[in-house]
């Protein structure tokens, strides 16, 4: 099993956390903040979603990995449903499948109890070279 590195400074960068991890699941949050994550609408930045999507599936992948592997990000697909001016928001995420060099998951963003984004995406899984 390969550990999600310790050291994450976009994340903490824009107080992305990393709330529980296991196998092939993750939970992180992120606390809007207007100065920092708004759009000029005045809504949060939809690269913040997708910052918390993103980091929420390698937390979920990581500790699929064996010792020496990686991964890497392919491609997500975001779909975003309501905006969030504030508060907290949730990124509940899910391994759909893992092969032996590309995984799909599914990451579920809510505000509250509500469903304000859903991806998808697919990460590489690198070996160790040599």
């Amino acid at each position: 099993m390969t550990l999600l590195p310790a050291i994450h400074p976009f994340a903490e960068t824009i107080g992305l956390r990393i709330d529980e991890r296991s196998s092939g699941r993750s939970t992180c949050s992120i606390e809007i903040a207007p100065g920092v994550h708004h759009n000029p609408h005045r809504v949060a930045h939809g690269a913040v979603l997708y910052a918390l999507a993103d980091t929420g599936m390698g937390a979920a992948l990581y500790p699929t990995l064996d010792e020496g592997e990686s991964c890497v990000t392919i491609e997500i697909k975001i779909t975003y449903f309501r905006p969030a001016a504030a508060g907290i928001i949730r990124c509940e995420t899910m391994l759909l499948n893992r092969g032996r060099t590309i995984a799909n998951l599914d990451s579920r963003l809510y505000l509250d109890d509500k469903l304000i984004a859903q991806a998808n995406g697919n990460f590489a899984i690198l070996k160790p070279k040599g």
